[in-house]
């Protein structure tokens, strides 16, 4: 669904160490963190509120790939549901080690020192994704017709999300990510098996829906860092009509609702306080006729899920009418996978209707996300195999490379850190400046700025390019096509060993916020391909340059602002050379 990424090691380990350098928590440390929430997290009229009425808005992160995988995640193209996925895994290490490749994928992909960095960036909830079949067998592996088995790994694993939370003031919300059966025909985000029925086919599929939803309150309903269940992650299916696969056009939705229903009195069985999360078809987002007959739970709120269009409150005009007409709060469960300035103006329009938001995912091989998968070269090859591109590796090869994948890759301290991917989410959103993507210090000597370690911020703020975001409807990169080094509209290239700005059109302009020890004058010197440029050093435009020339400029002692425009030409640019002129640095 997404395009691939550019995950050359050399590129992103360098960046490793401006995520190092910045001092992310220090950057969003002047944005006010809502007060701690207290008691069980409810919907209070248009309003989720804590224990105490206060309202609470959910700063979220999807835990998407850790109990779920789906292919685009893995760097595939092809079939990306889980149990394909596996399949491959067995045809080239077998069953044996494939379920050790599985059980140290969920040991590593998510533990506490991604919670404890989520927390520390400014995040104050994570939603958990979960497949039903870490928690109960399939209907047909069932011993007894009807009866739940439990499976204890999965309730294990979900303990110790919450405690980690707990651990660092956070809130959970449990997402049945992948009912059982499959909710729909996006096969891969419920991981569906098309040959066998479907949620919606088979009563004994909904049942264990049901039971496994009672199960869970039971377990978790004392936990009021649990902030509330989210019933049924998309529901996307056409029920009326099986040439509306998704369920956009439904008008009825007759048998979601009375799913929904019917999860929610079970939950009520065991559960009283518990705030419940309800999903329209269509991804999320169609609620015509759900709601129609009246609220079922005095408790309940209603997620949307927002993908590659508009950011303005036009693009949620549909879900704030909801809103008003049933005087229940709205929550943007699952947002992301496009550029920061995207990130940035939507958290900017929900937070100022009071909406909170979940972006999506943490991590994975690919872009757009707080924290990136590196994976081994021998998995890249383990890759190109699936993707028909190279040779099926042995064996002992596969097998070493997936648990590298596994053990090693996917774990936080192995991550690539994407600050700019953070700032966008958090700090961006509310304030129109600009802040260092990493420090330049300037000595007395001179210096060089990387042309790509522009500001960071939004468009129109941190720098301007004239296709910032994806708006279009349907995933594409085509803001960024390489996707590398970080997640903003800026063309960034790989040229000679290092990231530069690509054919900047003219009018677009980059940010610089620079550090100098000492005032005076000094010679500015583009170094990058051909074409003309004005700098404006500290709000004073000077006159046209052509790049690889050096022009005077005068600089003070410590912070100053430097922005450069494209005037003509496709310049291509790889730093900026900084050096006093002789005798005049002080």
């Amino acid at each position: 669904m997404h395009e691939k990424t550019d995950t050359s090691a050399g590129a992103v380990r360098r960046f490793a160490g401006a995520a190092a350098g910045v001092g992310l928590a220090a950057l969003l440390a002047g944005y006010p963190a809502p007060g701690r929430a207290e008691g069980f997290v409810r919907a209070d009229g248009p309003r989720i509120v804590d224990g105490n009425g206060r309202p609470v808005i959910l700063r979220g992160v999807g835990l998407g790939g850790w109990m779920l995988q789906e292919g685009y995640m893995l760097g595939l193209t092809g079939p990306g549901m889980q149990h394909a996925i596996r399949r491959r895994i067995v045809d080239l290490i077998g069953e044996q080690d494939t379920q050790a490749f599985y059980t140290a994928w969920l040991d590593n992909y998510v533990a506490k020192d991604d919670i404890d960095a989520l927390a520390a960036w400014g995040f104050n909830s994570v939603r958990l994704p979960m497949h039903y079949r870490l928690y109960t067998l399939s209907v047909a592996e069932e011993p007894v017709a009807g009866r739940q088995t439990w499976l204890e790994d999965g309730f294990r694993r979900t303990d110790e999300l919450i405690a980690w939370a707990k651990a660092n003031g956070l809130y959970v919300i449990l997402d049945l990510h992948a009912a059982p059966g499959g909710q729909g025909n996006d096969l891969n985000i419920s991981d569906r098996d098309a040959s066998q029925p479907s949620l919606w086919d088979d009563p004994a599929n909904r049942d264990k829906t049901v039971a496994l939803w009672r199960e869970l309150a039971r377990r978790y309903r004392d936990e009021p860092a649990v902030a509330g269940y989210d019933l049924i992650n998309e529901p996307n299916w056409g029920f009326n009509d099986a040439q509306d696969k998704h369920g956009c056009k439904e008008t009825g939705n007759a048998p979601l609702r009375e799913l929904l229903v019917r999860i929610s009195a079970a939950i009520r069985e065991v559960d009283t306080r518990h705030m419940l999360i309800v999903e329209g078809n269509c991804w999320g987002n169609n609620y015509r006729g759900v709601l129609d007959a009246g609220l079922w739970d005095r408790n309940l709120t209603l997620s949307f899920h927002k993908y590659w269009n508009g950011t303005g409150r036009d693009s949620i005009a549909e879900h704030l009418a909801l809103r008003e007409r049933w005087n229940v709060p709205l929550w943007l469960g699952e947002t992301g996978e496009n550029s920061n300035d995207w990130f940035a103006r939507t958290v900017a329009t929900v937070e100022g209707e009071g909406i909170g938001w979940a972006n999506w995912p943490v991590k994975k091989l690919r872009y757009n996300n707080p924290l990136q998968v590196i994976a081994n070269p021998g998995y890249e090859r383990v890759l190109a195999y699936w993707e028909g591109k190279g040779p099926r590796p042995q064996r002992a090869q596969a097998r070493e490379a997936l648990m590298t994948l596994a053990q090693r890759d996917v774990r936080f301290e192995h991550n690539v850190r994407h600050p700019d991917v953070a700032d966008a989410w958090l700090r961006a959103p509310h304030e129109d400046r600009s802040v260092p993507f990493k420090p330049h210090r300037i000595a007395r000597g001179g210096g060089e700025v990387a042309a790509a370690d522009f500001d960071m911020g939004r468009n129109g703020v941190a720098y301007f390019d004239t296709n910032a975001a994806n708006e279009s409807g349907k995933p594409n990169a085509d803001w960024n096509p390489s996707q590398l080094y970080r997640n903003d509209g800026v063309d960034l290239v790989r040229s000679g060993g290092e990231v530069r700005v690509a054919a900047m059109q003219r009018g677009e302009w980059l940010k610089y916020s620079i550090e100098v020890e000492a005032a005076g004058t000094y010679a500015l010197t583009w170094r990058g391909g051909a074409g003309t440029l004005r700098n404006r050093v500290n709000g004073d435009a000077l006159a046209p340059v052509a790049t690889d020339r050096p022009q005077r400029a005068t600089l003070l002692r410590g912070r100053n602002t430097l922005i450069v425009e494209a005037v003509s030409g496709t310049p291509e640019l790889a730093a900026l050379r900084i050096e006093p002129v002789a005798g005049d640095a002080r």
